[in-house]
């Protein structure tokens, strides 16, 4: 027997940590190389990881729902798969997980935007990067059913022979979030089960699991069951017992992340925040004859994709807006491409994927790009590569009815836009004799900027020029 340890690796850019969402395989199943074991949470991004190695699974060292350090052992596989694997508990206690050599590199397989410009950070491939030197991992609090919903089952087989079979790694039963922390869930009167994803769902849209008919394959929630129980009445708070005034959430995976970045943005880069209210009129006719052309008619065509082309256009005016502050070394870099990051607001919260090169795409190319983009997105399959090495970013606010905002920045960026919502308004227009009011399209932009390499000349400049365009398209062609 050959066991090999395969390690949590570093998924991103300098991450620490990883939540395993879900478990594709068990103990005693065989794995070929490159086979997917696993799907882990981070950075916002839900990433399918695959195995370094063909064997046999012989242990799988965390839960599902558990966060692991960058570097902890995660799965055990017998790559000489000569003997049968052992059914015992895998997991020591936290605190008494080894330290293990980094995990044999794995080939990557390049991204399909190609490799990254010379002056951004190579993203860490599967089986590379730093590992953290701790003793051991996270585990979730007894206290935290209320707020994360069904308890995450531990899907290792114990030892005890003659013990039933368990669930499937991807279907757990779900428990009652009224059960006092520490003591074991009282059986209910009939198994309810559910996939990671669905009760994920459940949990977003207040469904309580044990009040629905299953209706999926051997008596599992479906999807289809959480979104009719959510659809029947108004989606309920954080289940809580009763008379608590208070529910505690744990901190961790996509808030967590955000929380870290938006702390570390606002009191490193000193914010300026400039706002414009333009007439969009003849934006929107544009779009409309756009929309009506052959080439566009298999595209989604929205103002976002007209206010991109603005920013673009802006950006080679002001490239200041697309720099980024580098202390260390003491300079300002100059960005001579533009990662166009668009925010988009998913199930695990809001993401920032990046549209690669975009100042180089015609606009059907970078109509199909931004469609790509929120599409991946609302899936929950963006990878951590499409959310690293952002230049410049656009929010779209005015999707939810917001006039405008006070957009924080990406760290590392010098540049953020919030579009606010389109609206039909009273504006003035003509002059002297001919100035009269009429009903137009109209929109308002907000524009933060990091003061230390963007002077407000500078940052006035670019929304103006934004706004120009918005305002008459035909200023693209000078």
């Amino acid at each position: 027997m050959s066991v090999q340890q395969f390690t949590l690796p570093d998924l991103g850019e300098g991450l620490t940590e990883g939540d395993i969402l879900k478990w594709m395989v068990a103990v005693g199943d065989t794995v070929a190389v490159n086979d997917t074991i696993a799907e882990v949470e981070t950075v916002k991004a839900a990433v399918e990881l695959p195995s370094p190695w063909a064997g046999v699974v012989t242990a799988l060292h965390a839960a599902e729902g558990e966060t692991v350090p960058v570097g902890s052992p995660i799965i055990s596989i017998d790559t000489g798969g000569t003997s049968a694997p052992s059914t015992a508990p895998s997991a020591a206690p936290a605190d008494l997980v080894p330290a293990t050599p980094a995990a044999e590199a794995v080939p990557g397989i390049p991204g399909e935007g190609g490799l990254p410009p010379a002056e951004e950070k190579q993203m860490t491939l599967v089986g590379y990067g730093p590992r953290e030197e701790t003793a051991g991992r996270r585990r979730r609090r007894p206290g935290a059913h209320a707020a994360a919903g069904a308890h995450t089952a531990f899907n290792i087989p114990p030892a005890t022979a003659g013990n039933p079979t368990p669930a499937p790694a991807e279907v757990e039963p779900a428990v009652d979030p009224g059960e006092a922390p520490g003591e074991a869930p009282a059986a209910p009167a009939h198994r309810v089960l559910a996939k990671p994803p669905v009760r994920k769902l459940a949990k977003t849209l207040g469904v309580d699991l044990t009040t629905l008919t299953p209706t999926g394959p051997h008596g599992t929630i479906s999807r289809d069951d959480v979104q009719s129980a959510a659809n029947g009445s108004a989606p309920a708070p954080v289940a809580s017992r009763p008379g608590e005034r208070e529910t505690r959430i744990p901190i961790k995976g996509v808030r967590k992340h955000t929380a870290a970045a938006m702390v570390a943005s606002a009191f490193t880069a000193p914010h300026v925040t400039e706002f414009v209210t333009c007439d969009v009129t003849a934006m929107i006719e544009l779009r409309d004859r756009v929309a009506a052309r052959r080439e566009f008619r298999d595209v989604k065509v929205t103002p976002l994709l007209f206010v991109a082309k603005a920013v673009l256009l802006a950006l080679r005016r002001t490239p200041e807006l697309n720099a980024t502050w580098d202390d260390a070394a003491g300079e300002i870099v100059l960005k001579h491409y533009v990662n166009l990051g668009i925010a988009a607001a998913t199930d695990r919260g809001l993401i920032v994927p990046n549209v690669k090169d975009a100042d180089r795409l015609s606009l059907r190319e970078l109509a199909d790009a931004l469609v790509a983009l929120t599409d991946t997105a609302r899936s929950g399959k963006t990878p951590p590569a499409d959310m690293a090495g952002g230049t410049f970013t656009i929010t779209n606010v005015g999707v939810f009815g917001v006039d405008t905002g006070t957009p924080i920045l990406n760290p590392g960026e010098a540049g953020i836009l919030a579009f606010g919502a389109v609206r039909r308004m009273p504006w003035v227009v003509g002059s002297g004799p001919d100035e009269r009011i009429e009903p137009r399209w109209v929109t308002q932009l907000g524009l933060s900027f990091d003061h230390r390499l963007v002077d407000g000349q500078q940052g006035s400049q670019f929304l103006a020029d934004v706004a120009a365009v918005l305002t008459d398209p035909g200023l693209a062609l000078l």
